[in-house]
């Protein structure tokens, strides 16, 4: 990126063609400490008693506000062209009381 670019604010983002496929995952863990955010993206297979972290992401405590606030934003625009979101109170996943990771 060359300095008249950072001058102006621009920013020039470049996306893989691997990246652009994107990975699915149903399922979110978050974490924090004083720190940091730590975003934990899973598949859950119906039937498998073993489900997989698709991606993580760790973000500063900052970081993660602006990102909820992106995400309200977008859900909030995405209601207004598609219609409301509904959320069922009970989600259909079985209890998790004895989730056991590692990192």
């Amino acid at each position: 990126m060359d300095e008249q670019n950072i001058k102006n604010g621009h920013l020039q983002i470049e996306l893989s063609e691997e990246m652009a496929q994107g990975v699915y995952a149903n399922l979110a863990f978050i974490v924090h400490s004083s720190s940091e955010f730590i975003l934990d993206f899973i598949r859950v297979m119906p039937g498998a008693p073993k489900a997989n972290v698709q991606s993580r992401i760790i973000l500063a405590p900052e970081h993660a506000k602006r990102l909820a606030r992106a995400l309200e934003e977008n859900i909030m625009k995405y209601e207004r062209v598609f219609g409301t979101i509904n959320v069922p109170d009970v989600q259909p996943m079985p209890p998790l009381d004895d989730v056991k990771g590692e990192a």
